[in-house]
């Protein structure tokens, strides 16, 4: 007997329906990860900390984990709900395993886990590892009592950030906290004043909505770049559902894009070797700020990988601007501790640091970057063989792909990560199917932001006609 269909690892932990997941599934996925650690030596001091975001099922799915824990004759701890990173950061600490739960931007109807080895995120041999030890049998209800170190998980979260720019950096500042339902919302507050800025709290929800900071023309963000105004704010700062991917809008109410601010984290961070997925931007590598650029698919586990056999400083990032620090790593206050798994806090304090060296404003440091304009959407509701399709017909029919671009013209294409194509003109259209949820992704790079615009809407135009008709 096999697990719910629709439970599979993409490209950051194990996804699916929400009620699939709670029950079985998420007793059956702890025991076979507990197995796979127990197999490979790496069970740690005899503890699994356990967190969650907002979701309506994080709890009662958490609450399965901890089953699963106590009847392999471990205990759980309860962190509660705090920032993926912070979780990881407190399990490695204590040198444990960690389990998040969280579905991070997806759908609210979808949850998943995240699993952390003692050492940090797991990879993709891991996930090989967690599916081989299923064996499906069923893991009955006991009381489990769970110890609880939610402050303890929190402060030390805190703690990382409190050198990590010069005392009173954002005196003066005022900026907005888009609070939504991210569990990010207490802790980036606190560490922003802690610098000097005010802060005002904007759009709290007590229930749950999912946040894609990637996607700046969903719904929710409507009223973002009005509260610049409405507030006499110098900027707008966010994240996602669990707290690992940044949002930040500039005194002028533009967007900046994730992999934007993942580059000046690794420049504030004085990086020597940056690691980066293929959906960043395409010119990094001509800014000739790094000494070497990794290029991966798209995924933390990816990055991770990649990072570990970089040289120097080395400081990695996502499209979606979460950054992931690894060795050789310092800020201000000195040495900063390895964390290889995303985080928003740090991009979004090195985008204001980088604004104060360089004495310009937000608008004006982006606006200083050499970089092609670069934007990405999504189209929801995507079946993943309908993406398939798609893919493989463009893939595979130079006809069908001749047509599809025959407004544009391409000059090339490349078959990384999806399919990325060159339009005549330089500009790139990128195709992928996500590896978290039923979408299909539209990235866009173009010599001006109008044209930007108009080839993500174009391409997600085509991408509804080829795979919803």
């Amino acid at each position: 007997m096999s697990l719910d269909s629709s439970l599979k690892f993409g490209t950051s932990g194990l996804r699916g329906l929400a009620v699939e997941l709670e029950g079985r599934a998420a007793r059956q996925y702890t025991a076979a990860f507990l197995r796979h650690l127990a197999s490979t030596g790496q069970t740690g001091m005899g503890q699994v900390f356990l967190g969650h975001d907002f979701r309506p099922s994080s709890r009662a799915i958490l609450h399965d984990c901890a089953i699963a824990i106590r009847h392999a004759g471990l205990d759980a701890v309860d962190c509660g709900a705090l920032p993926t990173p912070a979780l990881a950061l407190h399990a490695q600490a204590r040198g444990c395993a960690a389990i998040m739960v969280t579905g991070s931007h997806i759908p609210a109807d979808r949850n998943g886990l995240k699993f952390y080895s003692p050492n940090g995120e797991i990879g993709k041999p891991d996930e090989k590892g967690i599916v081989d030890w299923l064996d499906y049998g069923d893991i009955p209800d006991i009381n489990v009592a769970l110890a609880n170190e939610a402050d303890q998980a929190r402060e030390r979260y805190f703690e990382r950030f409190t050198s990590f720019l010069p005392e009173n950096t954002l005196t003066g500042m005022r900026i907005g906290v888009f609070e939504h339902s991210t569990v990010a919302r207490d802790l980036l507050g606190r560490v922003l004043r802690h610098f000097g800025a005010e802060t005002v709290s904007l759009g709290r929800i007590d229930g749950f909505v999912p946040v894609d900071t990637e996607s700046f023309n969903d719904p929710v963000f409507k009223r973002v770049p009005g509260w610049i105004a409405e507030y006499w704010l110098d900027a707008v700062v966010s994240a996602d559902g669990d707290g690992d991917r940044p949002l930040l809008v500039d005194e002028k109410g533009q967007f900046i894009r994730g992999d934007v601010l993942g580059l000046l984290a690794a420049r504030h961070l004085h990086a020597e070797s940056v690691v980066t997925p293929v959906t960043s931007n395409s010119a990094i590598e001509d800014l000739d700020l790094f000494d070497k650029v990794v290029r991966t698919r798209v995924g933390s586990p990816f990055v991770i990988e990649a990072m570990k056999t970089a040289t120097g400083a080395v400081v990695g990032f996502e499209a979606n601007g979460g950054t992931l620090i690894g060795n050789g790593v310092s800020s201000f206050g000195g040495r900063l501790k390895n964390l290889e798994t995303r985080d928003a806090i740090v991009p979004i304090l090195s985008a204001f640091g980088e604004s104060l060296r360089l004495r310009m404003t937000v608008s004006e440091l982006i606006a200083d970057l050499p970089l092609k304009h670069a934007l990405a959407d999504r189209l929801q509701n995507v079946p993943s063989d309908s993406s398939a399709a798609f893919l493989n017909r463009l893939r595979q029919d130079a006809t069908y792909a001749a047509r599809i671009f025959d407004r544009w013209g391409v000059s090339r294409h490349a078959d990384i990560d999806g399919l990325q194509f060159w339009t005549q003109s330089g500009d790139m259209v990128h195709f992928r199917a996500s590896g978290n949820a039923p979408e299909l992704r539209c990235y866009v790079e173009a010599n001006s932001l109008a044209r930007a615009e108009e080839l993500v809407t174009w391409g997600l135009e085509v991408a509804r006609r080829e795979t919803l008709a």
